[in-house]
C-alpha cells in the first residue's frame, strides 16, 4: 500500500490534480448531518412516525446501498423516500462549509498550470449546489461526476471509464480523497500520489490512521 510521504519536490513531477469534493474540499460535516440528522426529521413529519423510528427506517435503507451509485444518487433517495433530496438540500446550503486554506491552494494550482480534475461521486444537482454556494464553480478544468459512468469511484469499472474520458498520466497525478475505498482503487490503478484528509467531518475526531499520508490543511502540501 502507498505511503509514501509527500514532498514538496514531488510538484516538480506532478501535471495533474484529481480532487474529491466532500471530505476533501468541503466539510463532510454538511453531509452527514443532512442524511443523519436533518432529512430523518423531515421523514418523520411526512410519515407521522417518531424521529427514532425515522432513524431506524433509514439507516436500514442506507446499508442496503453503500458502495453502489444509488447511495449518492438522489434521484433514487428522491423517489424511495417521497421527499425531494435536492430541494431539501438546497434549502440547508447554508450549512456548506470550504475547508481552510482550499481556495488559495486552488489558486496557487491554476498560477502554477496544473490541470485541476474534480472527481466526485456528488450527484451533478449536487455538485451544481454546493460548487455556487461555495463559489468554486469556476475551478476547476474539468468536472466528473460518477454518475456520468454509472458507477461509483470505489470500483474498478469508475477509473477505467475515467481514463477513456479524460487523458493524464498516472505518474503525473495526484489524488486527494477522504475515502479509503476510493483511494485503494485509485493506487490499484497507478495513480503514484495519493493523500487523505485527517478529518473530513470538522465535528468528528481526527482520524490517526490511514494507509495513506494524511493531510490536516492544503497548506500543508502549497505548492511553491
Amino acid at each position: 500500500m502507498a505511503k509514501k510521504k509527500f514532498k514538496t519536490s514531488d510538484w516538480d513531477h506532478i501535471k495533474n490534480v484529481f480532487l474529491d469534493l466532500d471530505g476533501t474540499l468541503l466539510d463532510l460535516f454538511f453531509d452527514n448531518y443532512f442524511w443523519h440528522q436533518f432529512l430523518p426529521e423531515e421523514y418523520s413529519k411526512k410519515f407521522n412516525i417518531s424521529y427514532s423510528e425515522a432513524y431506524k427506517q433509514l439507516q436500514i435503507k442506507y446499508k442496503k446501498k453503500i458502495g453502489t451509485i444509488d447511495w449518492y444518487c438522489i434521484d433514487y433517495w428522491s423517489k424511495e423516500l417521497g421527499l425531494d433530496i435536492a430541494s431539501l438540500k438546497n434549502g440547508q446550503k447554508h450549512r456548506i462549509t470550504v475547508f481552510p486554506f482550499v481556495r488559495k491552494f486552488l489558486s496557487r494550482l491554476r498560477k502554477r498550470n496544473y490541470k485541476i480534475f474534480l472527481i466526485t461521486n456528488a450527484h451533478p444537482d449536487v455538485i451544481r449546489i454546493k460548487l455556487k454556494k461555495t463559489w468554486l464553480e469556476h475551478e476547476f478544468d474539468h468536472i466528473v461526476s460518477s454518475h456520468s459512468f454509472g458507477v461509483p469511484k470505489e470500483t474498478s469499472v469508475f477509473w477505467k471509464k475515467l481514463s477513456e474520458q479524460i487523458t493524464y498520466d498516472p505518474n503525473e497525478t495526484l489524488f486527494i480523497d477522504d475515502s479509503p475505498g476510493v483511494l485503494d482503487k485509485a493506487h490499484e490503478n497507478k495513480i503514484k500520489y495519493i493523500l487523505t484528509t485527517k478529518q473530513p467531518d470538522s465535528s468528528k475526531p481526527i482520524r490517526t490512521k490511514s494507509d495513506y499520508p494524511m493531510i490536516s490543511n492544503f497548506i500543508e502540501i502549497l505548492p511553491e
